[in-house]
């Protein structure tokens, strides 16, 4: 008998990104499946949009943007309550090759002891090759690097266990989050699944890339304020990652040796940046859009690490997504 699953797809602002993703789904050929969307507040004529063509996929409108992770819970949650043994999260700016359902459950059967499964996520704009298959932790750096980033899409053939998973296709046995509880919504954005895998980790469950089971994303279509936008998130959500997942020992000695220097550089940079954009603007030089936008990318990576100093959380500063 096959398992049933659940496919949540999140979706902000992304009518365009969330109906082509659906469309894809139709084409899937496994048998037990269902597909909820979880709207965060949109105001782009989303829901309207997705009702009209796909009127029978559940909507859950939360009336606000509460992230990646927050958006997901609603949905994790829900699958729950029902009867599904396995739960997807799937970004909305994905598309599915038809057999991917049916590639999740046989790497389910040739490693059983894997609770969480990655798909192959491929470049929607370079399809043949690899955006993520799986990555691991590398202390060094204090960053998680992906293990085949780039990488042609015919190799990788084979499952392995790695440290965590991209959330952009992530499928979960429902025995998972009944264990260790919901994603962390403080995330909002970036480092979520990491922390969850982590978190699964520890109470003993397996990761495993199932290479069989292909998608295509369009990478980071969700951030409207470009790099600036994501290099908040993925400062603060790293910070607090550290404060998660390590024990106090290491995450002093790494807020020591790196992550101190790295922002110590980085707030020269933004004060070196601020005085040539002041100057420039004093003898009426025409703006630069390179200069000013590297001026914001600075600016927001500092505003990430301050704001979880501070405790802040929730969606970024409205500067952010002008």
């Amino acid at each position: 008998m096959r398992d049933r699953i659940c496919i949540i797809l999140v979706n902000w602002n992304g009518k365009k990104d969330t109906l082509e993703c659906l469309d894809s789904l139709t084409k899937v050929d496994y048998p037990l499946f269902s597909v909820i969307v979880v709207d965060n507040g949109s105001q782009d004529g989303s829901v309207a949009a997705i009702r009209a063509a796909h009127p029978h996929v559940p909507i859950f409108e939360t009336g606000e943007n509460l992230g990646f992770a927050g958006g997901n819970n609603v949905g994790i949650s829900w699958a729950l309550s029902k009867p599904f043994k396995w739960i997807l999260l799937l970004n909305n700016d994905t598309t599915v090759d038809p057999d991917f359902l049916n590639a999740f459950m046989r790497a389910a059967e040739q490693q059983p002891e894997a609770k969480i499964l990655g798909a192959k996520i491929l470049r929607a704009h370079e399809p043949t090759r690899i955006d993520h298959l799986g990555g691991r932790w590398n202390p060094a750096i204090a960053e998680f690097e992906s293990l085949s980033a780039g990488d042609p899409a015919h190799l990788h053939t084979d499952m392995q266990p790695v440290d965590y998973v991209c959330g952009a296709a992530l499928l979960m046995h429902r025995s998972v989050p009944e264990a260790i509880g919901l994603l962390e919504p403080r995330f909002f954005l970036f480092w979520e699944e990491t922390d969850f895998c982590f978190r699964a980790r520890r109470k003993g469950f397996s990761i495993w890339t199932a290479p069989e089971a292909k998608v295509w994303h369009k990478v980071s279509a969700s951030f409207i304020g470009g790099k600036p936008h994501s290099h908040y998130y993925w400062w603060r959500s790293r910070l607090l990652w550290l404060e998660r997942n390590l024990p106090p020992s290491e995450r002093q000695a790494l807020h020591r040796t790196l992550i101190r220097p790295e922002l110590l550089k980085t707030l020269r940079h933004y004060f070196f940046r601020s005085s040539q954009h002041f100057l420039s603007r004093l003898i009426l030089l025409p703006s630069n859009s390179q200069r000013l936008a590297k001026l914001k990318r600075l600016k927001a990576g500092l505003a990430g690490a301050i704001d979880y100093y501070r405790g802040r959380f929730g969606n970024c500063p409205p500067w952010l997504l002008k």
